[in-house]
């Protein structure tokens, strides 16, 4: 079978900064990969890079066999498919809940208002949010928020969501909220890759666990491989600090 994500020997540098230093990473269709590792190890930069919101120096990003580093590729068209949903939700505040999820779906893939509504009052009863199709967006929680731009991003129907650290901006006691809307994503068949620093998440939900430090993808095992019997001592270190 094809990964649906292909990377080969992606670099990423800011200035003198080397980021990322030749990843090396295939997510499969259906897999929850979930990216661990402590702050500015190139989690949330390989990300960015797998969306093409930052642009690699070197190495080879293909998503279901398509270049997305090729000049000729469009861009644009492939991030429809590519959802992303950030640890700052990044909803329009002049727009309710309603309007927010509507407005990709309408704009780039040109659907007519009734469906596009259709599809978002769908997604988010999906995220629990049924109730709130019409409130201001800027009235809503933090953990509402970002099942908002969850719902936002399943409007355009993608193939793969892109999570970076969507909780990491929530207070602790909403924080479950969020994960069981992407647990339930995870069942249903959802391709997910997921930078988040919620071990237990990591543990129960992933297919697959990458630890990554300095740039680099130190170790990638099955959760019980990683958690229950790590073989890099930077991984035991971690994994000592944040249990």
């Amino acid at each position: 079978m094809e990964p649906i994500i292909k990377i080969s020997n992606l670099k990423k540098s800011f200035g003198n900064n080397e980021v990322l230093k030749g990843i090396n990473l295939d997510v499969y269709k259906g897999e929850v990969v979930t990216i661990i590792g402590a702050s500015g190890s190139g989690k949330s930069t390989l990300l960015r890079c797998i969306n093409m919101l930052e642009e690699p120096n070197e190495g080879s990003i293909k998503f279901k066999g398509v270049e997305l580093l090729d000049d000729k590729t469009n861009i644009n068209k492939l991030r429809e498919k590519i959802g992303i949903v950030f640890q700052s939700f990044n909803l329009f505040n002049n727009m309710n809940v309603l309007k927010n999820c509507t407005i990709g779906p309408r704009k780039i893939l040109k659907k007519s208002k009734e469906e596009a509504e259709k599809i978002a009052i769908e997604k988010l009863t999906q995220v629990g949010l049924k109730d709130f199709v019409h409130y201001d967006s800027r009235m809503l929680s933090g953990g509402q928020k970002q099942r908002v731009a969850i719902a936002r991003a399943l409007c355009m129907n993608p193939e793969i969501m892109l999570f970076d650290e969507p909780t990491s901006a929530l207070d602790p006691e909403i924080v479950g909220e969020v994960l069981d809307v992407m647990v339930n994503l995870a069942k249903q068949g959802m391709t997910m890759v997921v930078v988040t620093h919620e071990m237990g998440f990591a543990k129960e939900v992933s297919s697959r666990v990458i630890f990554m430090d300095e740039g680099v993808i130190l170790e990638s095992g099955t959760p019980s491989e990683i958690f229950d019997n790590p073989k890099e001592n930077r991984t035991k270190e971690f994994l000592k600090r944040v249990k």
